[in-house]
């Protein structure tokens, strides 16, 4: 029960990382791009799938498309996404250079960060709510003993506290990279 508990939450843990890859420091970072989808022979799709994207510079990136028609697409695509970039395209690649940070923005990503924090705390809370429904469960169906009851709360709650402080120090790495000038 333990190592199914510790997958579920390791995956919030993941899905904590990729959401905060996408949020926006003041270094170029091609995951930025992730959620960011172009039409493409009509349907959408992620924008590493239509072109090569590189870090040239610490606040450049640079979009090579596999196809010259691309171009258009994935410029219009950037401008229409939430990021607030202004890409510029010279008929080869798009390239887009990410404007200094102001001590406003920085903060209102960190905040930002708090919040997905929050959602991660909250989604490994559940599983340990659901956890422990399983143990009352248990106890109530399979006759399991309230100390072997307790002693797996316990272990749930061991989990559950080692998780949360691991979510706790990827927001403050994040949150330290935000507010590094």
């Amino acid at each position: 029960m333990a190592e199914q508990i510790e997958k579920r939450m390791e995956k919030s843990i993941q899905a904590l990382r990729a959401e905060l890859a996408t949020v926006r420091t003041g270094r170029a970072n091609a995951a930025l791009l992730d959620h960011v989808r172009v039409e493409y022979y009509g349907s959408l799709v992620p924008i590493n799938q239509v072109g090569n994207i590189s870090v040239p510079e610490p606040r450049m990136l640079v979009i090579t498309p596999w196809e010259k028609s691309m171009l258009g697409p994935i410029e219009k695509a950037i401008q229409t996404s939430d990021l607030g970039l202004n890409p510029s395209n010279d008929g080869e690649v798009v390239r887009i250079i990410l404007p200094e940070l102001t001590e406003e923005r920085r903060r209102e990503l960190v905040r930002h960060v708090h919040a997905i924090g929050e959602k991660a705390k909250i989604s490994i809370r559940n599983i340990r709510r659901d956890a422990n429904d399983e143990v009352k469960r248990r106890v109530k169906d399979e006759g399991l003993s309230e100390d072997e009851s307790r002693r797996l709360q316990d272990r749930i709650q061991k989990i559950t506290d080692k998780y949360i402080a691991e979510v706790d120090e990827i927001v403050a790495h994040k949150e330290k990279e935000i507010l590094t000038l």
